[in-house]
């Protein structure tokens, strides 16, 4: 049964994640790094830049931008995590993969229950991602993941949120389904996931840390679970652990 998070904390919830609005009460623009990105994108899509082919230098996105080249790699970055831009040191950025255009439309999280019908949907299709995943798995997916979680938890011990980290871990476990529908849904869910784990943890920040061991160790177990091949067990700690999600959201 879904439960109903308490009023207030609902308010809270809402108010923390309504865009922030200027004097006039104009609602501010996106980040510039969130303007690049959605700028390569497009332009992917469109299909000036095909899979295989060569990014513009940094330098050369940022006059295209007009915007400093951190900001490029800021976003080069997010592309990176996203699966759909490969960078090879010395040699530029490359484009990966062509995002559908239709994975790129789910609509924005703008109410508590869709948020609940997001963690009911991760539920289910990252639980059989886990599954999947488990009866596939092979040693350079394994590594993959293991990686995945490394970084991870390299942010927590930083003291970062690590939400990209967080995202690129589920991430790894999809594509280690050898089934690209997984990863591509997954990738069309990202704002709507980072959304939630930003909530979660910023919300979590009135108790510095309590949550952050509690989610590494849940994703240690659906590894585990991985590594050792075993299907049911993968795809309950996965359902489990975005259960917890759900509940460190609503619950607190």
């Amino acid at each position: 049964m879904t439960s109903k998070p308490h009023p207030d904390r609902a308010k809270d919830i809402i108010a923390s994640f309504q865009p922030t609005r200027d004097e006039k009460g104009q609602e501010r623009p996106a980040k510039l790094s969130d303007r690049v990105y959605g700028d390569i994108i497009e332009r992917i899509l469109q299909g000036e830049y095909g899979e295989g082919d060569r990014l513009p230098s940094e330098t050369r996105l940022a006059e295209m931008n007009r915007v400093s080249r951190p900001i490029v790699r800021e976003a080069l970055s997010r592309l990176r995590e996203d699966g759909l831009v490969r960078s090879q040191r010395g040699a530029g950025s490359y484009v990966e993969c062509r995002p559908d255009r239709a994975m790129l439309d789910f609509a924005p999280l703008d109410s508590l229950a869709d948020m609940q019908r997001c963690f009911e949907f991760r539920a289910a299709l990252e639980g059989e991602s886990a599954r999947l995943a488990a009866q596939h798995i092979g040693p350079a997916s394994l590594r993959e993941i293991e990686r995945a979680l490394q970084r991870l938890e390299e942010c927590i011990q930083a003291g970062e949120l690590g939400v990209d980290a967080d995202f690129g871990f589920h991430l790894a476990i999809a594509k280690a389904t050898n089934n690209r529908f997984f990863t591509d849904t997954l990738l069309s869910l990202k704002p709507q996931i980072n959304f939630g784990q930003n909530l979660a943890r910023n919300l979590g920040l009135r108790r510095p840390g309590q949550h952050l061991p509690e989610v590494q160790q849940e994703h240690v177990e659906i590894l585990q679970a991985i590594r050792e091949g075993d299907p049911e067990r993968a795809c309950q700690q996965m359902r489990q652990h975005i259960g917890n999600s759900r509940r460190r959201v609503f619950e607190g």
